[in-house]
């Protein structure tokens, strides 16, 4: 096992794009992970430089910035809104708003209270509390 771990440290640059000492202390921020095996740490690096792959590669094919031939945060964040796969994205990539709008929201949460989770009919919602 030492000479496969030794081996695959003298090629892990080629073979994963990201830094593997970020990925370490971002794993061990966790505080269940107490030490990381060099192959897992390999393995979660490989495995996330995949997935940003798909999700950007998946982002582009389905998003509009394929007409300006540029993946767009737009393109990202319609993906994470749409795509059941990459919903858990959602807060992360949340979808741009004009900050006019966001203000008028944060105006509405102070008069309303705490916003509901599901306030996906908003209009509807709004429509009631003037009525």
């Amino acid at each position: 096992a030492e000479m496969a771990t030794a081996r695959l440290s003298g090629t892990e640059n080629r073979l994963v794009s990201l830094p593997l000492s970020r990925i370490r202390v971002i794993m061990k921020s966790s505080p269940e992970v107490s030490s990381i095996n060099q192959d897992a740490l390999f393995l979660t690096a490989k495995a996330t430089e995949l997935f940003v792959q798909y999700l950007a590669t998946y982002s582009y094919k389905h998003g509009r910035g394929k007409e300006k031939n540029a993946l767009t945060y737009t393109d990202l964040s319609h993906t994470a809104e749409e795509c059941e796969t990459f919903q858990f994205l959602a807060d992360i990539l949340p979808k741009k708003i004009l900050a006019s709008k966001y203000l008028k929201m944060l105006e509405k949460e102070k008069r309303d209270g705490e916003v509901r989770e599901d306030d996906d009919e908003g209009e509807e919602e709004e429509d009631e509390a003037v009525g």
